[in-house]
């Protein structure tokens, strides 16, 4: 019970904030309207992802300092998750954008920088395949990694604020929570917020024990051989 406690909580917690942001009181707001709940879906993806790319470099680091090839392939699956819930935070803002500015993706430095991180991440991913030792790739990948997350962030945070943008908090903009929502829908979001952040780290903890199986099924195969 104490391995699984955080796993439930997670999924009550992004079980409510569903069914609250779907049937919930929201404010009635110029231009946004009812596109307002897409704040409870669109932005934790983004801290999810965010999240992901963190560990994912913690244990980069790690493995630099270990060779520990376990810390390699919590990396590797953290990137992976983090894509996952980058394409998800990519389709529900596309699906934001559409209605509220009638085009998905206008020429917006927030939204340009959030494809470049995305092809810089998958770029990692392309790397790693490219590279056949072991050892090589992952030293190498660790180091990319490592200089790929701090990118990231210049690139969907600290980019999109000293230039003109259309995204909330960019550009001069405030963000949605600060003008736009009120006291019913903090608490909503919030927990959204916590609860996808810990599916994130469920599902790549789960993709990281399958990785585990995989390698360890073709080393028993190749030792029969």
């Amino acid at each position: 019970m104490r391995k699984t406690w955080w796993k439930i909580l997670a999924v009550i917690m992004v079980g409510g904030s569903v069914v609250a942001g779907l049937l919930g009181p929201v404010p009635e707001l110029p231009i946004l309207n009812e596109t307002i709940r897409n704040v409870y879906f669109h932005v934790p993806m983004w801290f999810a992802m965010i999240i992901l790319y963190l560990i994912s470099v913690i244990y980069s680091i790690k493995y630099l300092g270990s060779s520990n090839r376990r810390h390699d392939l919590i990396a590797v699956e953290a990137v992976n998750t983090g894509i996952l819930f980058c394409g998800l935070g990519l389709l529900t803002g596309m699906l934001w954008g559409y209605i509220t500015w009638g085009d998905p993706w206008p020429n917006d430095p927030k939204l340009n920088g959030s494809a470049i991180a995305t092809l810089m991440y998958l770029a990692y991913l392309v790397l790693r395949n490219a590279l056949e030792e072991e050892q090589k790739r992952a030293k190498i990948s660790a180091i990319y990694n490592i200089f790929a997350f701090p990118v990231m962030i210049v690139l969907i945070y600290i980019l999109p604020k000293l230039t003109d943008s259309l995204h909330p908090g960019s550009g001069g903009n405030s963000t949605i929570g600060s003008l736009d929502m009120d006291n019913y829908m903090r608490p909503v979001f919030y927990t959204a917020a916590i609860g996808w952040i810990l599916i994130g780290v469920w599902i790549g903890t789960l993709r990281y024990r399958i990785r585990l199986i995989t390698e360890q099924e073709e080393t028993i195969e190749n030792s029969h051989a």
